[in-house]
C-alpha cells in the first residue's frame, strides 16, 4: 500500500497516500468534531470535513496517521439531500462553523448521534439520548465574538479575524453571520479604527465584542453587560464567561432547575456558579441554594444580582476546589446539585469531595461531551444512574452543543 513520497513538506508520514493525492470516497459518518468519515477500498480511514454521510466526494490527501488519513474536500460528486448553501462568504476558510452545509433539522440529528456514541464508546451504555432542543434562531444568535489580529509588519496590520479552517493563519472576517447584527455592525467599525491607528499596535490583541439585552455593545472587558433568563437580571463583566446564546437560555434554565428538584431535595448547590445563572433561576424550586465558585470576580456579581432581584434564599460563598463543602451545612440526601465545569470537566478532586458528600441528585451540565463522558465513568463507580440525557444546540451551524445529564444514586430509584 506504501507508496514513494515526493515533494512532500517536512513531517509528512509516508503511506498508504502521497502528499496531495487525490482520491474519490463515499461519507459514512461524522466525528463529534463535525468531520465526515470515508473508507477506502481497504478499509483505511479518511477524514474530509464539510460533509454529509452519504455523498460521494473528490478529496485530496495532506496528512497520513497511523490509522487514518486527513483530507481536503474538492469536490462533492453526489450531493445529500441534506446540502444546503451556507450563508456565510468565509464558511469552509473560517474555521468558526463546520455545520452551515447541512440541513438545521439534519445538524440536530447528527450532534444527537454524536453523543449517543459517546455514551456507547466511552461509558458502555445504550441509555436513552433525548431529541436535541433547537435553538430559536439558527443565525445572528452569538452575543460575543472575540476576532484576533496579529503583531503589525511595517506599521500595517494583516487580517483581523478568526483563525483559518485547519491552520494557524487568521482569515480576514468583516462580519460573521452566527453572530448578533448589532456585533456586526460594529465589527466593521472596530475594524477600521484598528486599521487607522495601526502603527499604535506593538504586537497583535484579541478584540472583545459583546451585544447584552439592551442591544449595548461592550468592547472592555471590564464594562457591565446585562441579560435577562426567566425575568431575573444579571449583569457580569463583558469579558467574563456567560452563555453567548440568548435566545434559548430560558428553556436551558428551565430544564436544569426542572431536574434539579425532588421530593427528597429541600436543598441545592450551584457549584461553578458563576454570576449565578443556575442558583437564581432555580431558587423557587428549593427551600435553600448556595452558589460555590473559586473566582472572587463572580462571586461578587452573583451577589450582586442576588441583591438586585430581591431573592432571599440564596447565599453565594467562595471555595477553594479542595476544600469546596466545606461551608455548606446541607445533608447529601436531602440536596441536589448543579455542576456546570469549564470544558476540561471537573477535577477528580472535586469529584472525590462530591461522592463523599453524596448528594441525592446530581445534574451535569458540560459543553464538552467527551469529557463529561469521562467524568460519568466515576459517577456510575460511586453508585449513580444517568437518568436523563438532554443535548441542547446553543451553538447553531457549529459542531458544538450542551449537554445536560440528569445522575442519582441508584438506590434511591
Amino acid at each position: 500500500m506504501s507508496k514513494t513520497i515526493l515533494n512532500h513538506p517536512k513531517g509528512f508520514r509516508p503511506g498508504p497516500y502521497e502528499y496531495h493525492e487525490e482520491i474519490i470516497i463515499k461519507i459514512q459518518n461524522l466525528t463529534n468534531t463535525g468531520l465526515g468519515v470515508g473508507r477506502d477500498q481497504d478499509n483505511w480511514v479518511v477524514f474530509v470535513p464539510f460533509c454529509i454521510p452519504g455523498e460521494k466526494v473528490k478529496a485530496r490527501i495532506f496528512r497520513n496517521h497511523k490509522n487514518h488519513s486527513e483530507a481536503d474536500l474538492i469536490e462533492v460528486l453526489k450531493s445529500s439531500e441534506d446540502r444546503v448553501t451556507p450563508k456565510c462568504k468565509y464558511y469552509s476558510e473560517c474555521g468558526g462553523c463546520q455545520y452551515q452545509h447541512i440541513k438545521y433539522e439534519e445538524q440536530l440529528h447528527w450532534k444527537k448521534q454524536q453523543v449517543v456514541e459517546l455514551l456507547k464508546h466511552m461509558t458502555g451504555t445504550n441509555s436513552k439520548v433525548c431529541e436535541v432542543v433547537p435553538s430559536p434562531i439558527h443565525y445572528h444568535y452569538r452575543s460575543k465574538i472575540t476576532p484576533h489580529f496579529n503583531k503589525p509588519k511595517n506599521g500595517k496590520i494583516g487580517p483581523i479575524g478568526f483563525q483559518q479552517y485547519g491552520r494557524r493563519s487568521l482569515v480576514d472576517i468583516d462580519s460573521c453571520e452566527i453572530a448578533k447584527k448589532d456585533i456586526n455592525t460594529s465589527l466593521k467599525k472596530i475594524r477600521d479604527d484598528i486599521l487607522e491607528k495601526a502603527s499604535s499596535y506593538k504586537k497583535g490583541s484579541t478584540i472583545l465584542i459583546r451585544s447584552d439585552i439592551n442591544d449595548q455593545i461592550h468592547t472592555s472587558s471590564d464594562s457591565i453587560a446585562e441579560e435577562v433568563v426567566e425575568d431575573i437580571k444579571f449583569h457580569f463583566t463583558a469579558g467574563s464567561f456567560f452563555q453567548n446564546n440568548p435566545f434559548i437560555l430560558n428553556q436551558f434554565t428551565k430544564h436544569v432547575r426542572n431536574e434539579a428538584k425532588s421530593k427528597k431535595s429541600k436543598y441545592l448547590i450551584d457549584a461553578y456558579c458563576g454570576a449565578g445563572l443556575f442558583a437564581l433561576t432555580s431558587a423557587s424550586a428549593f427551600e435553600e441554594v448556595t452558589g460555590i465558585e473559586i473566582s472572587e470576580s463572580s462571586i461578587f456579581w452573583a451577589k450582586k444580582n442576588l441583591s438586585n432581584n430581591s431573592i432571599d434564599n440564596v447565599k453565594f460563598i467562595t471555595g477553594e476546589i479542595e476544600k469546596f463543602f466545606e461551608q455548606v451545612s446541607y445533608k447529601g440526601n436531602e440536596t441536589s446539585v448543579i455542576i456546570d465545569p469549564p470544558r476540561k470537566g471537573c477535577s477528580e478532586n472535586f469529584l472525590q469531595q462530591l461522592f463523599v458528600f453524596k448528594p441525592q441528585k446530581v445534574v451535569y451540565v458540560s459543553c464538552n461531551p467527551a469529557t463529561q463522558m469521562r467524568d460519568l465513568n466515576l459517577f456510575i463507580q460511586n453508585g449513580y444512574k444517568l437518568t436523563r440525557t438532554q443535548p441542547f444546540d446553543l451553538f447553531p451551524q457549529t459542531r458544538h452543543l450542551e449537554c445536560i445529564m440528569t445522575l442519582e444514586q441508584s438506590h434511591t430509584i
